[in-house]
């Protein structure tokens, strides 16, 4: 009997039909890999309008809340085009073909280059906006990309696609730069990590680390638990307008949504007028244990009710009559860990409260709540003293420290700060990520240096062993 290689073993039928998308995928890239600039840029613009076209973002926000039973159609609009509008100005700014940077000190020209086949892990609280923004960045590097959706996700996720395609083929491209795996199954999502050049995982932590060992490539996130702190010297109207905005959007499906606030205790009071009166109910002691009897079931997040509208979470929690007209619901809180599931991430309109007798007590109780949960994700802070927004950021092990913002409008990219936009944020090896910084361009492509003759550099002995030697002897 002749001995069958790895290479000729038989398939099963979805790794064959995952074998015929990357077919696909390969025979489309290759075409489109010597694109020059303003055909690669008019393609992305194409990629972009397809969900940003007003019935196209609407229409695909209302199939998504469908599809998922999670977030609200309005907030899914906005980030349909909030999202895609920044990325696509980031993109249109930044060089992807032929010469990108030259330093002629350093004799080096870097040239972009495709990284090829991109599988793109994409989660069900975004199930359109993540694969655009993940098909625009593609694009822009010349690539080609699958998407393998969320099971609940799946349906907005090919209709997007669909879309995405059709503009391409308006355009003269081949519509397989982007496609959509048809089912949501492990072995067809394994299959395809395998088959790839690079995989970008958005979604949950089971996802990431498959991603991480399947042995191709990959760039994951990590999980989010934003803390922020209201310090003595904030603008209480301000810090609680920007946290209920943030916190309310698209029901809390962000992993940018503030999950907890810490309050220095001489503002205490009144920092939690202002959040009150912002649209916060603050829980009574029987209601917060009604609360948490309920949103978590056999210690995981109960899924009729993340994700929810308020007016369904003051029903399900049987609060009092005025917690019916609250935009979200505040749960006093003081532990940190498993015992104390308000100190994780909620995924719902719930935001626990802790108090903490000065700054470095409250810097202290977030450095807690990250390391439990969200270390390397990121944090924020509302104040008027730099000095301690500065030492968040110099002392915590996070990659984004915002300063007086909502989290979830800047944390992702914003029109009023420099972080660009993004739907998939790296946390470092703190959150057991590879990159330190929000998904972009450069993530998708591969760079040749040129290297030339400079004159040389090269320090002496005594220059490069001089102070040593003065402090140990030779």
């Amino acid at each position: 009997m002749d001995t069958i290689t790895k290479t000729e073993r038989p398939q099963t039928p979805e790794q064959a039909l995952v074998a015929e998308y990357v077919a696909r995928a390969r025979k489309a890239q290759a075409a489109f890999a010597y694109a020059d600039q303003e055909t690669t840029d008019m393609a992305v613009r194409a990629v972009a309008w397809s969900l940003y076209k007003p019935e196209h973002a609407r229409m695909l926000a209302e199939l998504a809340v469908e599809d998922t039973g999670i977030g609200n159609v309005p907030d899914k609009v906005t980030k349909n085009t909030r999202k895609t509008f920044g990325t696509l100005r980031d993109l249109l700014r930044a060089k992807s073909v032929g010469i990108i940077e030259e330093d002629k000190a350093k004799g080096l020209v870097k040239y972009a280059k495709p990284v090829g086949v991109v599988a793109a892990i994409t989660p069900s609280t975004n199930p359109a906006a993540t694969p655009i923004n993940k098909a625009m960045m593609a694009i822009k590097g010349r690539n080609a990309i699958i998407m393998a959706s969320s099971p609940s996700g799946l349906k907005t996720t090919c209709k997007t696609v669909e879309l995405a395609r059709q503009a391409l083929e308006a355009l003269g491209l081949p519509p397989d730069l982007i496609q959509a795996l048809p089912k949501a199954s492990k072995p067809m999502t394994d299959a395809l990590m395998k088959s790839v050049d690079l995989i970008v995982a958005t979604g949950s932590q089971a996802n990431v680390r498959a991603a991480y060992s399947s042995g191709t490539p990959a760039i994951g996130v990590g999980a989010g638990n934003v803390p922020v702190i209201i310090d003595d010297s904030a603008d209480f109207k301000d810090a609680a307008e920007k946290i209920t905005a943030s916190k309310i959007f698209d029901n809390s499906t962000s992993c940018s949504s503030e999950n907890s606030v810490t309050i220095l205790d001489g503002v205490y009071d009144e920092a939690m007028a202002a959040l009150k009166a912002a649209g916060g109910y603050l829980c009574t002691p029987e209601e917060r244990q009604r609360v948490l009897s309920l949103l978590w079931v056999d210690g995981k997040l109960n899924r009729d009710l993340i994700a929810h509208d308020a007016k369904v979470l003051a029903e399900a929690f049987q609060l009092a009559p005025e917690a019916h007209s609250a935009k979200f619901f505040m749960v006093e809180e003081d532990g940190v860990g498993y015992d104390h599931p308000f100190s994780g991430e909620k995924l719902s309109l719930v935001l626990a409260v802790y108090r903490a007798k000065d700054y470095p007590a409250a810097k202290e109780q977030i450095r807690k709540i990250l390391d439990f949960q969200g270390r390397g994700h990121s944090c924020g802070i509302h104040t008027k003293n730099m000095d301690h927004a500065r030492d968040l950021a110099e002392d915590l092990e996070v990659v984004r420290v915002l300063v007086n913002q909502a989290h979830t409008f800047g944390n992702g990219g914003g029109f009023n700060s420099g972080l660009n936009f993004t739907l998939s944020m790296g946390c470092g090896t703190w959150g057991k990520n590879s990159i330190t910084e929000n998904l972009s361009l450069k993530n998708f492509l591969n760079i040749t240096h040129l290297v030339t003759v400079i004159p040389e550099d090269k320090p002496s002995e005594e220059e490069l062993f001089g102070p040593l030697w003065a402090k140990v002897g030779k």
